[in-house]
Parts: structure tokens; sequence; C-alpha cells
């Protein structure tokens, strides 16, 4: 008789990463929600001159396949239906003079329209 042994698998890598800069601001929202939230959950829907926008919202409960990334307690949900738009992207948070906002930088982007607000891969 031979023994079996069985080896832990490792988790897969989060799909997307997120800068200490939006951790930040996800905490700051989450803390002044008007109803109790998880988190946000990042999706892409179909819009836009280009076709793909990223959308970022309150996450009050997890979603059924829904990756969680927990960045020092803020937690990002990300859309299964997402996942194949967004795998290898970074979620950063800019806080300009002109302009304040999430941001992603998507390796699977081909293109982006004229005013940022959608792209296609």
């Amino acid at each position: 008789m031979t023994e079996m042994t069985t080896t832990a698998r490792s988790k897969p890598p989060a799909p997307i990463t997120v800068t200490p800069a939006a951790a930040q601001r996800i905490r700051d929202i989450i803390g002044k929600a008007t109803k109790p939230v998880l988190g946000v959950r990042v999706s892409v829907k179909a819009r836009g001159c280009s076709g793909m926008s990223y959308v970022v919202e309150y996450a009050e409960q997890r979603g059924k396949f829904e990756d969680a990334i927990d960045v020092g307690g803020a937690t990002v949900f990300v859309d299964p239906k997402a996942v194949m738009y967004l795998l290898g992207s970074e979620m950063d948070y800019q806080d300009g003079k002109l302009e304040s906002g999430f941001s992603f930088k998507n390796p699977n982007e081909k293109g982006r329209c004229g005013c940022g607000e959608s792209f296609t891969t």
C-alpha cells in the first residue's frame, strides 16, 4: 500500500492590486457611508465611446464567486464577470486640483476614448 500525500495549493494572486492611496480613500468613503457596507465593488459595464467603463460602488455584501481583496482594512470585491477585463490591473486614487477619483492601470486596455471615461480591450 502506498501513502498518499496531499499538497496545499497556494492561493492564486488577486486579480487586481490596490495602491495605498486607493485603500485609504476606500476606508474614508466606507466610514462616511449612510448604511452598513463591507467595502467597494469593482466591475466593468458596457458603455462609453470605447465600449467599457470601470464602475466602483458600495458593496453591502459579497457576491457569489467574487474575489475579495483586503488592503489594510479596505476591502475590494471584484465582480467575477469583470475579472477577464481587469486581470493584472492596479487600482489607484488620485486627488488633483481639477479632478479626483479612482484610476486604473490596466495591461489589457488596447485604447481609451478621448475623454478617458471608457476603454477597449
